[in-house]
């Protein structure tokens, strides 16, 4: 399977597991510390439409990148969203001489070579997706299911691996926390969240997330 095959496999099994959120739900706490769902839902739909501005060209534009409301809706806000970021990569896959892409809440912004913003995105699909479902309770059926699918889980993996690991590249104030060791019997999925810092047992906390908190972005550094 191709990597632009793979990254929209990666949205509509995020967007199947967004579909499920209600509306009272977007309170809940997630693994993105101190981020209630309904802002980490408004940072992946920046997100869509950051990457769909640079994949056209406009990625050094920082206002692309901003967290854009979901109000009530947050399925139709992922799925719009999601639709036009497939259709900025498959515009720029078919270029006589892809660009490269700015993104400037990447590493130092790049530009970056078309293949590897996808597999950014596709990481950024997959473990938001997870941050969802945890929030919701219920990950362990997108876990099962990336995992069925072994070129998806695999190219996860490629990319989880790929991020720096240096001291200096994690912690406080960075993107992604210390690379945690991988527990007994982990899976795929769960090997790529270790990889990035992220605890594969974490569940949701039974009160709110307050709004404003500082938590760990997946956007920020590579």
């Amino acid at each position: 399977m191709k990597l632009l095959e793979l990254h929209t496999r990666s949205l509509e099994l995020a967007a199947a597991v967004v579909d499920t959120v209600q509306p009272e739900q977007l309170v809940l706490a997630t693994p993105c510390a101190g981020w209630p769902l309904r802002r980490l839902l408004e940072h992946v739909v920046g997100q869509h439409r950051g990457f769909a501005a640079a994949a056209l060209g406009a990625g050094a534009d920082l206002a692309r990148w901003r967290d854009v409301p979901v109000h009530g809706d947050p399925a139709g806000a992922f799925r719009r969203s999601a639709e036009q970021l497939t259709a900025a990569f498959a515009t720029a896959a078919v270029a006589a001489e892809p660009a490269p892409l700015h993104l400037p809440e990447i590493g130092d912004g790049g530009p970056f070579p078309l293949d590897r913003a996808v597999g950014f995105h596709l990481l950024d699909t997959l473990v938001h997706a997870w941050d969802v479902a945890s929030a919701l309770g219920s990950p362990a059926r997108l876990v099962a299911a990336v995992e069925a699918e072994p070129p998806l889980v695999g190219a996860l993996l490629t990319v989880a691996g790929a991020v720096p690991a240096a001291a200096g590249a994690r912690g406080p104030g960075r993107a992604f926390a210390a690379v945690r060791a991988e527990p007994d019997g982990t899976g795929p999925f769960a090997r790529a969240l270790a990889l990035l810092g992220r605890d594969p047992s974490w569940s949701a906390a039974a009160r709110p997330a307050p709004e404003g908190a500082d938590r760990t972005d997946f956007a920020k550094s590579r």
